[in-house]
């Protein structure tokens, strides 16, 4: 898959204006909230939508141990969910994307060197449980969703993990993320596992996803084999990727991966396998866009070290 930088990402998008986004959060790349598009071409030709997708960095959000602050990893999913939405509330951004009769599954994941951190699953949690949706309608899991009451119920999914290095996939992706949906997730490796995002055609996942958060906290950029873990190849990004589209938000991370690496080694080293699947969620199973020009990316906060 083609890097992705930041130039493209900031040209795409075209619509942007500089200044505050709404609930006073600071952007350096900004474009309207919701359906951002490009502006109408002269010749009448057809308005490409975009996939809007925020990015929010905060160092302080990982603690000296290497555990997320709660309080900062909150307050930065109300503001991406604030600029997401283009609601000034983060109640109302939340209201904007789950309905107060919904089922809620939170698809995590429980990988044990690099899990989806408790804080983000509960910040989550409590803004939903703040909507009126009690406790019994909402689930939190990773290998047990297939089996989970709650998720073979769910009207609604919100899909969040951690971004890494992966010896079948090239990275773990929120496209990846649904593996856990199928009963034979060993059955999908196949060709760089070229095809994850069927996964998410099938019934009871369709149309279903809310809203993807990849924490990019402490990414994994480099491992060797299955399992493959050194504390050596994390680093304090300090960021949650936000956004509807996961095709998207894994596209903007799989290329701060990829800027990484090549900061780390010194040159261009290409992940092997390439993570071919999230171009292919794109343009092979229509997901959402991998294209550089139709995602209209918002940053917040700390922008140094940004790697776009």
């Amino acid at each position: 898959m083609k890097s992705v930088s930041r130039r493209e990402f900031i040209a795409a998008a075209t619509a942007a204006a500089a200044g505050s986004l709404l609930g006073g959060c600071k952007s350096r790349s900004e474009a309207p909230a919701a359906a951002a598009r490009a502006p109408s071409p002269a010749n009448g030709a057809a308005v490409v939508e975009k996939s809007r997708v925020i990015l929010i960095r905060d160092r302080s959000a990982v603690l000296a141990d290497g555990r997320a602050n709660p309080e900062v990893i909150a307050r930065m999913i109300d503001e991406a969910a604030c600029a997401l939405t283009g609601e000034k509330k983060p109640l109302d951004a939340f209201g904007a994307l789950i309905r107060p009769d919904d089922t809620v599954g939170i698809k995590s994941n429980v990988w044990k060197f690099l899990p989806t951190p408790p804080e983000v699953e509960q910040a989550l949690r409590a803004r939903i449980l703040e909507l009126g949706i009690p406790e019994d309608r909402i689930g939190i899991d990773d290998r047990g969703v297939l089996q989970n009451p709650v998720f073979q119920k769910a009207t609604a999914l919100i899909n969040t993990r951690p971004m890494r290095t992966h010896h079948w996939s090239g990275v773990g992706s929120l496209i990846k993320n649904y593996i856990m949906f199928v009963p034979d997730p060993y059955n999908h490796h196949a060709d760089a596992c070229a095809d994850l995002a069927a996964i998410w055609n099938l019934p009871h996942v369709k149309g279903k996803t809310r809203l993807n958060v990849l924490a990019m906290l402490t990414p994994l950029f480099h491992s060797v084999g299955p399992h493959g873990f050194n504390p050596e190849y994390l680093w304090n990004y300090g960021g949650l990727i936000v956004s509807r589209d996961p095709v998207a938000a894994d596209t903007v991370g799989l290329s701060i991966i990829e800027a990484k690496r090549k900061a780390f080694f010194g040159d261009n080293r290409p992940l092997n396998p390439p993570a071919k699947h999230i171009q292919l969620a794109d343009t092979r199973h229509r997901l959402g866009t991998a294209d550089p020009a139709r995602i209209a990316l918002v940053t917040l906060g700390d922008d140094k070290d940004i790697l776009l």
